[in-house]
């Protein structure tokens, strides 16, 4: 990573990607967002189940982002370890 920062970075994500994050985003943001970046497979979660898929496009990327969504404080949050998540249930 640059001496930039990772926020930084992700700004210039978004903003390659059209994706306006003033407000905050949610599944259309990520659906815009995904169809830019197609190399990254996001996946949102809205339970701690497999089952449980939100948001998944179609990709055949092998790097993936899983989110967690909290409806009580409607934010996203991101698994670095999808297997230790589905395991703590």
């Amino acid at each position: 990573m640059s001496g930039r920062g990772l926020n930084q970075n992700v700004e210039d994500l978004l903003k390659a990607s059209g994706v306006d994050s003033t407000n905050g985003g949610g599944l259309e943001e990520f659906r815009q967002f995904q169809e830019y970046h197609s190399y990254f497979k996001i996946i949102v979660f809205n339970g701690l189940s497999l089952d449980r898929v939100m948001f998944s496009r179609n990709s055949i990327s092998d790097k993936k982002f899983y989110l967690l969504y909290d409806f009580e404080s409607e934010h996203y949050n991101l698994i670095t370890n999808i297997k230790a998540v589905m395991a703590k249930r």
